[in-house]
């Protein structure tokens, strides 16, 4: 059945369909038939502009008289009444004029990837100011996103409760895949190679793929068409780690012709620190290099693009625990077993980490309505995970993983008249190779995936203030893996009955299993988007997603350094299926704009990991959480205010809030952000040399909606076993930051200028512990940070 539903659509998509409107077209000159570039043409409810040769184009105009009013700045207007009764040329010939003219408004639609989701963006001049901060920080501004750490250097995007693989990073129209399925795996990407960022809430980027549950975020590069040469250098320097970052970067524009981009960042910082104590192994280094180079012909485009990034990142020393009496006792006593004077060395255990990206594009454009984009990228990713191991194996890696992956697309985009249609296919293959050199069992073993889809989607713009969209894709995947099981593991997870045609071999108390799954995905996305004047506007999206289980879910099988407990993934669970219903009012006044986003996210087989006791190795004895599914629902809301006081003085807030339940058990989900308050007040003052003060507050409150996973374990107080709880459930108390950031700009030489800002986060030196923090049981999240930025634009 969903293959006929699929197959009808697909007709439908790519079907031509007639249209009985009336299109006008013509050309703007003055009177000795030079063109006017930017002419206003208004006939009945239509307005557009010329272009470059003075040409316009309308469509979709009723029959019989409608006014038509031709403008342009310093010439006389044309206003005049035109009989349609079919397609007709209108050419008109501007009489200049000395006199004044009254200024004429120009309304262009945005550039969206979806019209029925407000998309959130965040510009370059913000991502500027976190450019010694990771992607997850800079995400948090945004009203429904957070973020999951581990430590101060790996954090990971949380949209509306959701995060992991539920929200797929796409890095100039690729993919990043760089094993983002574990908690501890931070996106590795550079912000400082961004010139955009889109936060989408919702599984409606379906040419990315049918499994964004949570969402998507969307970065693009910096893209310079005119022809020109610039450059900019950004210095940081912070207090806290008592190190910074610089970046630098050179973009050569061009309309026609050859362009190319070039960006280097290099990052270095020591040991952060809590209000009391040193953050002892948490300092963090990247040298991170992309560039592109474009040749832009007249019809077509063809361009390369290569990104490298490397870090290496401390692992709280106080992180690293040998049983479960450790993680009692850092429970209870609040203060890690770890602290050692201040360094900028990193030692175990730690990661590091690179990704290797390269691409290839080929775009041609038809005409003015219709392109082909042809995409090939390659992916490499090399992750090593350190442990503190005896002897000569503390310099051996004790988890070693190389992912490569390839990944081939080809779009094709049409506009007809008010119809807007585009549809794609897209490949990859990826292997992932566990190295056995580390003589510890793989966290994750070695596998091959094979992935296809295609999707279609399709914009129809009713009128000029409403638009309705709609898309579907089918996807294929296939795992198969390689992995050595514990006879005992495997009887007692049951899987002889499902799962005994697995088994190839045997080798002493271990199965050689090589499991195989594969998976026949439908995604759906239909919406629409209303305006209400010009300052009201109503999206609403409906949006199916499917996602297959990751390696991290499906074959899970040991301790993790950084958190200190073991995850066991299950061969037997099923792909997750959700359903997401989200609507935004936005309303704007002179001096006030609000957005309002409640949404509810219903999923089927949801994927969490569970506290479910604790299990004893030759390390010594370990929680373990492990995967499991349940009937999930996600519902909550996203409010957004902005009020420009005056001129000089503006106040932005927002708040997020997500309640998220097991429908099965009938409790609490657990990970889930609390409510979050956010207010900024901003002083600007651009006669001082681009002046602007801001202070901001964040209030995080305590979670109140949490299931109990505590446990009862025996540990050895005074030399005898005594029963103790093990509170691993509990949030930790509200708190509220205050940060503050300054900027002055000043002009150097020509055009040249430089920005000076000076900002200090955590002004109060607050204590607190964060509810999403892997590490919040055995520290303190970071004190005050005082923070310098030079910026060079050349």
């Amino acid at each position: 059945m969903q293959t006929k539903i699929y197959i009808f659509f697909c007709f439908c998509l790519f079907c031509t369909i007639g249209f009985s409107q009336n299109t006008v077209s013509g050309k703007i000159t003055t009177q000795q038939g030079l063109p006017l570039s930017g002419s206003h043409v208004h006939i009945g409810t239509k307005t557009v502009s010329s272009d470059v040769s003075g040409n316009y184009l309308i469509k979709r105009l009723p029959k019989g008289n409608v006014k038509v009013y031709v403008s342009f700045i310093g010439f006389q207007a044309i206003d005049t009444l035109v009989n349609l009764a079919g397609d007709q040329v209108l050419n008109f010939a501007l009489k200049e004029n000395a006199a004044q003219l009254q200024e004429v408004i120009i309304r262009q639609k945005a550039n969206t990837l979806n019209k029925s989701l407000l998309e959130q963006k965040i510009k370059t001049e913000t991502i500027e100011k976190f450019s010694n901060q990771t992607l997850g920080d800079i995400l948090k501004e945004i009203a429904g996103v957070s973020s999951m750490k581990t430590g101060s250097s790996v954090v990971k995007p949380v949209i509306n409760g959701l995060f992991g693989s539920r929200i797929p990073v796409i890095n100039n129209n690729v993919r990043l895949e760089d094993q983002q399925w574990g908690t501890e795996h931070a996106p590795n990407f550079d912000v400082n190679a961004a010139g955009k960022i889109t936060v989408i809430k919702g599984a409606s980027g379906l040419q990315y793929g049918g499994d964004a549950v949570g969402g998507l975020v969307v970065i693009e590069p910096i893209s310079v068409k005119r022809d020109t040469l610039f450059g900019k250098t950004i210095l940081n320097l912070a207090s806290n780690g008592r190190g910074g970052s610089i970046s630098s970067s050179l973009h050569k524009g061009n309309d026609k012709g050859w362009s190319w981009n070039a960006l280097g960042t290099f990052k270095y910082s020591g040991d952060r620190e809590a209000p009391d104590y040193v953050l002892s192994n948490s300092g963090n280094r990247e040298a991170n290099f992309s560039g592109d180079i474009k040749f832009t012909g007249k019809k077509y485009d063809v361009s390369g693009y290569y990104s490298f990034y490397n870090t290496t990142i401390g692992i709280l020393s106080a992180s690293h625990i040998g049983n479960v009496n450790d993680l009692y006792n850092a429970i209870k006593n609040k203060v890690p077993w770890a602290v050692y004077d201040f360094t900028y060395d990193i030692n175990n255990p730690k990661q590091k980490v690179q990704h290797h990206l390269a691409k290839l594009n080929y775009n041609y454009y038809f005409d003015q309505t219709a392109s082909l984009a042809v995409q090939y990228s390659f992916q490499f990713n090399k992750r090593l995970e350190f442990d503190v191991r005896r002897g000569n194996f503390n310099n051996l890696a004790a988890l070693d993983l190389a992912l490569t992956t390839h990944a081939i697309n080809i779009d094709y985009k049409k506009t007809v008249h008010d119809w807007s249609l585009k549809s794609g296919f897209n490949g990859s293959f990826q292997n992932n190779f566990a190295n056995p050199a580390t003589e510890i069992r793989p966290l994750i073993p070695n596998f091959d995936r094979i992935e296809f889809g295609s999707y279609g989607i399709v914009n129809y713009d009713i009128s000029d203030s409403f638009s309705v969209d709609a898309g579907l894709r089918y996807d294929f995947s296939q795992v198969q893996a390689t992995k050595f099981y514990f006879k005992s593991r495997w009887d007692e997870r049951g899987y002889n009955s499902e799962f005994a045609d697995f088994i190839v071999g045997e080798q002493g108390n271990q199965w050689l299993a090589k499991p195989s799954f594969t998976f026949h995905n439908i995604s759906a996305s239909t919406g629409f988007h209303k305006e209400f004047g010009q300052d009201l506007h109503w999206y609403t999206n409906v949006s199916l997603a499917t996602r297959n289980p990751n390696p991290s879910e499906f074959f899970s099988d040991g301790l993790h350094h950084s958190t200190g407990v073991i995850e066991l993934g299950d061969i037997a669970l099923d792909k997750e299926q959700a359903v997401k219903l989200s609507t935004t009012l936005q309303k704007k006044w002179t001096a006030f704009s609000v957005e309002v986003n409640p949404f509810i996210n219903s999923i089927r087989n949801f994927m969490f990991l569970r506290p479910v006791g604790f299990e004893k190795n030759n390390r010594g004895s370990f929680p373990v959480w492990e995967y499991q599914q349940t009937n999930a629902r996600l519902a909550g809301v996203d409010v957004q205010t902005h009020w420009k006081i005056n001129n000089q003085w503006q106040h932005d807030f927002a708040l997020a809030y997500v309640n998220g339940r097991d429908l099965t058990n009938n409790e609490f989900l657990i990970d889930i952000p609390p409510l979050n308050l956010s207010n900024k007040i901003q002083f600007a003052k651009t006669e001082w040399n681009d002046l602007k003060l801001e202070l901001k507050s964040e209030m995080i409150m305590r979670q109140n909606q949490f299931p109990d996973n505590n446990f009862i374990t025996n540990i050895i107080v005074n030399n005898e076993l005594t029963e103790v709880l093990v509170d691993i459930s509990t949030p930790p108390p509200a708190y509220q930051l205050l940060h503050f950031y300054s900027e002055m700009k000043f002009k150097t030489f020509g055009k040249s200028n430089t920005t000076i800002a000076f900002s200090v986060q955590n002004i109060l030196n607050t204590n607190y512990r964060d509810y999403l923090n892997r590490q919040r049981f055995f520290a303190d999240e970071m004190g005050r940070n005082f923070q310098i930025q030079l910026k060079f634009n050349y």
